[in-house]
Parts: structure tokens; C-alpha cells; sequence
């Protein structure tokens, strides 16, 4: 089976795109080399590429992008050298690996792909719902067992095997409802309302927050929004909080879910492992 087939494979997999033209494409390889074994990962770190080399595998299917650039093209087209890009291609081409990246068809499952994973390796699976759905963002609803905004916080860090965590809250504060939401910049999402006035995504999460669930879980975020709204509601003794994962972090165990589906694909003709990509920050604790 060769690295375009199994990638046939997924795409047959995956919701029809009619006319597609994005970012999910080879980034760099040979397609056409006979597949010796495939990593998934969110992210194809130079760490994970060496592992995938360990592994005796050729094709790494990650989500987000190999390159640096929000285009991701397969290569490095900017007009200035960048050392970190031709390190890393040298590595790439020198351990003959080739690399697909699978981000839209992922998230155009409904339920999503990515967030399907997520759920199930958080143990949600069976207490997860589908809210709202923005077309290119679904809401999950989570109820849980009621603990501490603290105790929370840890039980996504153990999960996910992060380094720690961001959070807006009161640590003892008792929640038991939570909302995977969109990323929480300007112009996200954009709807409106009946009237055809603009609603600003944030707001809506604020009427989440508000109405239905004590604590979100947004990818990429702003503080002068849905932050400021948390930081006020918990200074006014309110059991609501912002736990700030990061995106990488938000949906790695996406991955590790396609692990699954992709060794049900191909049959387990060729092995299937999950390299998790690790979290990129560390934290200085103020003493």
C-alpha cells in the first residue's frame, strides 16, 4: 500500500468536499512510496518526525501546519532564509518521510472529528452534547460530576499530558457544566441576527455562559472579550471560569482518536501509532 492509498483512503473516509482547495494536500514526500507505517500527530514537531524515523514509518497525518505560515504551503516561499525550515526539511527528506495534512475534512464531520477524539479521550464521550452549530464550529456541551474549577483544571492537564494550564476562576469554586467553544479573536464566526444587524460571536458565548454552562474551553483567544466578562463574573462571585488550553493542546487528543479510525481503514496492513506533539510552553509559577 503506498502513501497516496492510504490517504485515498481517508479522504473516502472523510465528508465529500466538492471543488476543494485548502490546506489539507501533501507538505513534503514521495506519495507514491510504498507505506512502511504512519504516525498521526497535531503537529509534525522535529521531535516527532525523528520519532516517526525510530518507528520505521514514512507518512506522518497531522492537523495543523509543518511550515510556520497560515497558508502552509510545502515549502518555505518567504524572501528571506529561515535555518529552522531547511534543518527541519533536511531532517524530513533525509528520513524519507512524507507528510499529509488533514484539518478541513477533519472538522466538516459532524460531530467533528477532531472534537469526537477529544471527548472520547477526556471520558465525555457519554455525557457530551452538541449545542450550536456556526457551519464551521459545533458547541459540545459537557456535564460532569461537580468538582472544583481547580480540580478541573488537573484532571485536563493529566489528560492531555500538558505542563500545566491557563485559567480565569475562583480555584474552589464548585461547576459542573462546560462548553468546547470557537477561537475567541475578532471575526470569528461571524452571524447575525434576525434583523440582520452583526452578532458578534463573543457575545454569544457570553449568553452561554450566562444561560447554560459554568466554564468554556476556547481554542485561540483575546482578553478584551469573553475574558473580561469571566475576570468581572468571578470578581461579583460567580462560579464561572475560563480554562485557557491553548490550541494545540485543545484538540491534540484528536489524534490520538485518528489513530483509531485510521487503523481501522487500513486494515492494520501497516502500523498505525499516535506521537503526541507535547506541550509547547512552560510556566514560571510567581512566588
Amino acid at each position: 500500500m503506498t502513501n497516496r492509498e492510504v490517504i485515498e483512503k481517508i479522504l473516502a473516509y472523510h465528508p465529500d468536499l466538492p471543488n476543494y482547495h485548502g490546506c489539507d494536500d501533501w507538505k513534503c514526500g514521495n506519495p507514491d512510496e510504498e507505506c512502511t507505517g504512519i504516525v498521526t500527530a497535531l503537529v509534525p514537531t522535529v521531535n516527532v518526525i525523528k520519532k516517526a524515523s525510530e518507528l520505521g514509518a514514512n507518512l506522518i497525518v497531522v492537523h495543523e501546519p509543518t511550515f510556520y505560515t497560515s497558508a502552509d504551503q510545502a515549502g518555505w516561499f518567504e524572501d528571506f532564509p529561515c535555518a529552522v525550515y531547511e534543518e527541519k526539511r533536511e531532517l524530513i527528506d533525509r528520513n524519507h518521510i512524507t507528510i499529509w495534512r488533514d484539518h478541513d475534512h477533519m472538522h466538516f464531520h459532524r460531530p467533528d472529528g477532531i472534537f469526537t477524539g477529544v471527548l472520547k479521550y477526556l471520558g465525555w464521550e457519554n455525557c457530551s452534547q452538541v449545542d450550536t452549530d456556526t457551519g464551521a464550529f459545533a458547541h459540545f456541551l459537557v456535564d460532569f460530576p461537580e468538582m472544583t474549577v481547580e480540580e478541573l483544571c488537573r484532571y485536563l492537564v493529566k489528560k492531555i499530558g500538558m505542563n500545566g494550564v491557563r485559567y480565569i476562576g475562583d480555584p474552589q469554586a464548585r461547576v459542573k457544566s462546560l462548553a468546547f467553544v470557537g477561537h475567541l479573536f475578532p471575526g470569528s464566526f461571524r452571524k447575525t441576527h434576525r434583523d440582520g444587524t452583526p452578532c458578534e460571536y463573543s457575545v454569544q458565548i457570553i449568553q452561554s455562559l450566562e444561560e447554560r454552562v459554568d466554564v468554556i474551553l476556547p481554542g485561540e483567544i483575546i482578553d478584551w472579550t469573553v475574558a473580561s466578562y469571566v475576570r468581572d463574573a468571578v470578581q461579583q462571585g460567580r462560579n464561572k471560569a475560563m480554562i485557557n488550553l491553548g490550541h494545540m493542546n485543545w484538540e491534540e487528543l484528536g489524534m490520538k482518536y485518528a489513530k483509531d479510525w485510521i487503523s481501522e481503514l487500513v486494515e492494520n496492513q501497516v502500523p498505525v501509532t499516535y506521537v503526541p506533539s507535547e506541550d509547547m510552553y512552560r510556566f514560571v509559577v510567581a512566588e
